[in-house]
């Protein structure tokens, strides 16, 4: 007997038995992730499907119905998307199991696993057509609210830290240069949430992509900043470097960049720092808002990201001591 813990999965449960005529021999929690939405996962004989739950009253299916369609079209490896209920909130999608790439990376798959997620990711950038694909912008404007994360929720709530006024003034100009940084790259097709936990380990034609609903065009560097310097897990620079090599030698014979590597490295380096900020600031809202304490114990590797990368280059020296000064001493007693 399948039954329902609250009124969301009856629905759920009596739309794959009575609309869409399924024999459910099995329904499970498959994940939920940092927003409203749940996933689960239904069996119907020797076939597993997976359910996205989205609330209407919270999220909305249209983005990821687009961006399904919009990534498939360009041959990128996303789900299926079998049946659709989009007034309820819920979709019927194509099972990619239950290992993503943060399971199986190791010192012995790691090369393996990156060739092929930034394999991917060539593919996503050089077959969306930024001029037809009808996706939002990742403007000054977006960015600049996404850094407001790291002030409004890691420093003021998280941290219960209040900066100077000169502190402010160091904060907004690192914040400049890094939405300048940002705003001066070649523009593509952005996934916006490229790591080892949206990437599923699959058998053909891995990774499998999810969680591309938030998808903009955006700099080229902010998919593979996000591989390489996940906010799940680290590597050394060495290791990151032997990625990343390749794949910027790809985007130069694609034409995509014409860019020096220390100049792709520059913007590599600051497109990550601008995410792992926007990062520790959700890692922060998660805990406070959603009451998700899990990602707290994100905050310290995420943070040891922005310090390391904010001590390579001059300008940003005045943000470095802020982060080592005030902010790393805060955050230690938060956490």
């Amino acid at each position: 007997m399948i039954t329902a813990s609250d009124d969301r999965e009856k629905a759920i449960l009596h739309w794959l038995t009575n609309d869409l005529q399924l024999n459910i021999t099995q329904f499970k929690p498959a994940s939920s992730d940092a927003s409203f939405r749940r996933y689960f996962r239904v069996h119907q004989q020797q076939d597993t499907f997976i359910v996205m739950d989205a609330p209407p009253d919270k999220e909305d299916t249209a983005p990821f119905i687009k961006v399904a369609q919009l990534f498939a079209q360009a041959q990128v490896n996303v789900p299926q998307i079998i049946q659709q209920n989009t007034q309820q909130g819920f979709l019927l999608l194509e099972d990619f199991g239950s290992e993503c790439l943060l399971d199986c990376l190791n010192d012995k798959t790691v090369d393996r696993i990156y060739k092929d997620a930034l394999a991917s990711l060539f593919i996503l950038q050089t077959n969306v057509d930024i001029k037809t694909c009808d996706l939002p912008r990742y403007d000054a404007h977006l960015l600049q609210v996404e850094l407001n994360l790291f002030s409004d929720w890691f420093l003021k709530q998280q941290c219960n830290l209040s900066l100077s006024t000169a502190e402010q003034a160091i904060l907004a100009k690192s914040n400049e240069l890094l939405i300048s940084s940002a705003l001066q790259q070649t523009q593509v097709c952005v996934h916006r949430d490229y790591h080892s936990r949206n990437l599923m380990h699959i058998s053909i034609d891995n990774p499998g992509i999810i969680d591309f609903q938030d998808a903009v065009i955006g700099p080229i560097t902010y998919d593979a900043v996000s591989l390489l310097r996940d906010c799940y897990i680290s590597w050394p620079d060495a290791q990151i470097e032997s990625s990343l090599k390749p794949y910027y030698q790809k985007l130069i014979q694609a034409q995509l960049i014409t860019c020096d590597y220390p100049q792709f490295q520059r913007d590599f380096d600051l497109m990550g720092m601008q995410r792992h900020l926007k990062a520790i600031g959700i890692f922060s809202r998660l805990n406070i808002r959603d009451g998700k304490k899990g990602y707290l114990k994100d905050i310290p590797r995420t943070l040891d990201y922005v310090i390391t990368i904010s001590a390579h280059y001059p300008e940003l020296q005045d943000f470095h001591h802020l982060l080592v000064n005030t902010v790393l001493p805060a955050s230690q007693q938060a956490l």
